[in-house]
């Protein structure tokens, strides 16, 4: 990628940075993050009590504005105002990488939507941290966000994810940690592969890896270990092999020597394998007359 030489601590007016703070151990701040907070007119926060102790902890000392799921559609309108006024401003999370699954879409969205500047500013993020050492494919995966808390709703989003090939990725509380565990055992089945992380980057830091059925048992017997914020990683569908019409031919020449007619043969196979019809029809007649 290329190498922009501008120096990271210049803040320009009428911009929002999008600022990644620590998921658990305050050593993982960048410097570049440090660098912004400290510089910024204000910083936007989910919890503005919270980021007062990480602020404190860099020895930063900036106004706090609250923005959370319950204010961000009219605090939004405001931040932009005092954006386009030439304000800068920065916007975290309790923790991690804002907007996901955090506050932050519909005051991003407005901001491009005016044309107001945007700027990320990257850092930690569970997703990442926990798939990097998880052990399970990474090239493909689908970031599903928490389930469901209602047990139906929650078999029926795993329902439709049942065949998908990427590794899924899921964030838990811990209270609900051991029925959603039930939930894709029953869904996905006892052996499919997963692990479960939690208190990552913390003292605690754990990764539970075996199948679904395992991860089940270890924290049932357990308990104690339910607690801190999870993200349970899931195996994608593997898809056994598509066989072909002439992977049965020594079946197939069986049958013909005990002069079994075309139509049963074909019929035979359908039902044993499940493949097209006129596939197996054709591959049978090709015997037949070889």
């Amino acid at each position: 990628m290329e190498n922009n030489s501008q120096s990271p601590s210049a803040i320009n007016s009428g911009t929002l940075y999008i600022v990644a703070t620590p998921i658990g151990n305050l050593k993982d701040i960048t410097h570049r993050a440090i660098e912004v907070l400290g510089s910024v007119d204000w910083v936007a926060a989910e919890d503005t009590r919270h980021t007062q102790k990480l602020l404190q902890a860099m020895a930063i000392k900036r106004p706090l504005i609250s923005l959370h799921d319950h204010n961000e559609q009219a605090r939004s309108e405001q931040l932009l105002e005092r954006l386009q006024q030439g304000e800068s401003g920065a916007l975290v999370s309790d923790a991690g990488t804002p907007l996901i699954n955090d506050p932050g879409f519909h005051l991003v969205k407005l901001l491009r939507q005016q044309d107001v500047k945007v700027v990320p500013i990257p850092g930690p993020s569970a997703v990442i941290t926990a798939l990097s050492a998880a052990g399970l494919p990474t090239d493909r995966f689908s970031y599903e966000g928490f389930l469901p808390a209602k047990n139906q709703k929650r078999l029926q989003v795993l329902e439709s994810l049942q065949t998908d090939t990427r590794t899924l990725v899921f964030y838990e509380s811990p209270h609900r940690l051991m029925d959603s565990l039930q939930a894709l055992k029953t869904v996905l089945g006892e052996k499919r592969q997963m692990v479960a992380a939690r208190e990552m980057t913390k003292a605690f830091e754990q990764f539970v890896p075996g199948s679904i059925e395992e991860v089940l048992r270890y924290f049932t017997d357990h308990p104690d270990k339910v607690r801190g914020e999870f993200v349970l990683m899931v195996m994608g569908d593997v898809a056994e092999p598509q066989q072909e019409a002439g992977d049965y031919d020594e079946l197939i020449v069986s049958m013909l020597k005990q002069n079994l007619p075309v139509k049963q043969i074909t019929d035979i196979l359908v039902d044993y394998s499940g493949q097209k019809k006129k596939a197996i029809y054709s591959r049978v007649l090709e015997l037949k007359g070889s």
